[in-house]
């Protein structure tokens, strides 16, 4: 088996890339920026195929890695991951552990206030406890990644409408198309912290957003998993506007959404 990258990136090249990332397997860059063009680049014995387009939109960039994928197992990622020596081997011993998993959860080293998780065991993911996970930690299985059918939301994520929910979205949809994943407690990488295109500070938008992504992951039980999330974590998101007034924000969002008119703030 072949591990391989498929990342999305904005206005990067591949020589930088591939070094900055520390890429030691084939890859799949789909570069956001103001051009169409393909460059393909040696890595050592691997290859990185490098796409650019103008387009716009890290759901879309990643459902373009896809539709270009060669490897057997495909890495989700972005400009900011910086591999560790031995990663592929590492999701490849994996995999070979756990043969019926579609596709597996691994640790990317993440600085505290910005970490939504940390794997401590080898377990089954379910659908109530699947939104927790981001893309780059996905290993997946493309075989059954494209028999599943499964792409990443166009709504969702940087450059959609809503700021983010894209990798839960796609995770809760991979499973419903029968789908197993699981955890490993294995660390391939770290991301070293850019600014980001969408977080603008734990706002009305940032809260009304979650509203909207979680009628759509949860269904009848958003409110009670909203109030679980705005209680656990009261301290980092609710200083400001207080638990309350998040709280209506999201329930703004989930109301829109049942009705089938969600817009953006």
């Amino acid at each position: 088996m072949k591990v391989e990258v498929l990342a999305s990136v904005m206005n990067q090249n591949p020589e930088t890339i591939a070094k900055r990332m520390r890429l030691a397997s084939d890859a799949v860059i789909i570069n956001q920026c103001d051009r169409l063009d393909y460059e393909e680049t040696a890595l050592g014995e691997h290859t990185l195929r490098f796409f650019s387009f103008p387009d716009r939109g890290v759901g879309r960039s990643r459902n373009e890695a896809i539709l270009r994928a060669k490897g057997d197992i495909c890495l989700f990622s972005d400009q900011d991951i910086v591999y560790e020596p031995g990663y592929a081997e590492k999701i490849l011993k994996e995999f070979r552990r756990r043969p019926d998993a579609d596709l597996i959860l691994f640790n990317i080293a993440i600085k505290e206030d910005r970490r939504t998780y940390h794997i401590t065991k080898r377990k089954r993911v379910r659908w109530y406890n699947c939104g927790r996970y981001g893309a780059v930690s996905f290993a997946v299985r493309r075989e059954s990644l494209l028999s599943l059918g499964v792409t990443f939301s166009l709504l969702f994520g940087g450059g959609a409408r809503y700021s983010s929910g894209e990798d839960s979205l796609f995770l809760k949809e991979f499973m419903k198309k029968g789908g197993r994943v699981y955890t490993a407690p294995v660390t391939i990488g770290r991301e070293e912290s850019e600014k980001s295109t969408w977080f603008e500070g734990y706002n009305e938008k940032f809260f009304y957003d979650r509203g909207v992504l979680y009628r759509y992951l949860y269904g009848r039980m958003d409110g009670i998993i909203a109030v679980r999330f705005l209680l656990v974590h009261r301290k980092k998101l609710c200083g400001e506007a207080g638990f309350l007034q998040c709280l209506r924000w999201m329930k703004k969002g989930m109301a829109l959404q049942k009705r089938g008119t969600a817009g953006g703030n």
